[in-house]
């Protein structure tokens, strides 16, 4: 990092003036319509994406379990994230590709609020979520499965506006 990128204790949002973590102050933030879309992928092997299509796991549905695990994670990524807000989610949605040759489960999330403060921790809790229930219904056939990727495709609103992730 050149220091031309470093951050200073002003530029970091959760630290006070003598660096300590703090918790930001949004009451006098206006409420906008706020989105954030995260996603994260599952590296497996190719047998095991087709026991997930064809749902010949012994813990059952893998995706419709992983996908109530990630709208429950959203909901409580304040309670997992030292000093995020609680929200009042409007919307999660947790959606998966499955790429049996590659051997790949894509995992996309979208949360939706109406406040004073973003949903990026949301939509990135709600898809580490998800991605940690398919590991755990699908270790007992491949325990060398990994989490690749956890990262914020775009958010809307706010001060800050619109991010979109660049395609590399």
């Amino acid at each position: 990092m050149t220091a031309a990128n470093r951050a200073t204790h002003s530029d970091l949002t959760h630290l006070d003036d003598s660096g300590a973590a703090t918790m930001v102050d949004v009451a006098d933030k206006a409420h906008t319509s706020r989105l954030a879309r995260a996603s994260a992928l599952l590296q497996t092997t190719p047998d095991v994406i087709t026991l997930i299509k064809q749902a010949q796991l012994k813990k059952g549905d893998v995706l419709a379990t992983a996908r109530i695990a990630g709208i429950m994670a959203a909901k409580k990524t304040s309670e997992l994230i030292p000093l995020c807000h609680s929200l009042m989610l409007s919307k999660v949605t947790v959606e998966f590709t499955l790429n049996a040759e590659q051997g790949l489960v894509c995992i996309e999330t979208c949360c939706r609020v109406t406040g004073q403060t973003g949903v990026e921790m949301e939509a990135l809790t709600a898809a580490s979520v998800a991605a940690l229930t398919i590991y755990d219904m699908c270790k007992a056939v491949d325990k060398s499965m990994s989490i690749l990727k956890v990262q914020l495709l775009e958010k809307t609103g706010g001060k800050s506006g619109h991010y979109v992730v660049e395609a590399k």
